[in-house]
């Protein structure tokens, strides 16, 4: 059974084929017909749906669509969806990174809690629809740490670490990343929805 997922990354698709064994995961470079997704929803939940729901009308197959960001406690949960955009430009992670320091800048060290969190979604051609939510707690730091990883992985250390997930190898954020738990909620349901 083939699925799309919805990205043109390839690690998120390489990821997904580790999680969902036995299925023909594709991206969007299959279907160079199917543009952009605007994310116009106001939860991880409707961006990931709008995406999965756009991808399964292009495709005519099954597609998973995920949607994830940084929740920042002393910003109200904010970035949350405006996570990519934060800095006012899409992909800008430098730009986002800086601007959101700047504004936890006098939240002291104790009162910088932050969670990633992602909704991971499948649609169906037929309309039918599955969504499910994964996070990952942890914290704030005041300067950007390690290499790996992108977005604000320079900044956050989970719960229970000292490092931040750009200090981790790849294999150990995948373990615990909120994006990682989500997408392995999802497999269960991919494999009574859609069995091998």
């Amino acid at each position: 059974m083939r699925i799309v997922l919805a990205t043109r990354n390839q690690g998120k698709i390489v990821e997904l084929r580790r999680i969902l064994t036995g299925f023909d995961i594709v991206g969007l470079e299959e279907f160079p017909h199917i543009g952009e997704v605007a994310e116009t929803g106001l939860t991880f939940a409707e961006n990931a749906l709008l995406k999965a729901h756009a991808v399964a009308r292009g495709s005519g197959l099954p597609a998973v669509a995920d949607d994830s960001g940084l929740c920042v406690d002393a910003l109200n949960g904010m970035p949350g969806v405006f996570s990519a955009r934060w800095s006012g430009k899409h992909g800008d992670d430098k730009a986002n990174l800086d601007l959101l320091l700047a504004q936890v800048s006098d939240v002291p060290a104790g009162r910088r809690g932050a969670h990633f969190a992602c909704a991971a979604a499948l649609a169906l051609p037929s309309g039918e629809e599955r969504v499910v939510e994964g996070s990952l707690a942890g914290h704030i730091v005041f300067e950007p740490r390690g290499a790996n990883g992108f977005g604000y992985d320079p900044i956050f250390v989970p719960e229970g670490e000292t490092r931040t997930t750009a200090e981790m190898s790849a294999e150990e954020k995948d373990a615990i990343s909120h994006r990682g738990r989500a997408f392995r909620a999802l497999a269960p349901i991919v494999r009574e929805l859609l069995p091998t």
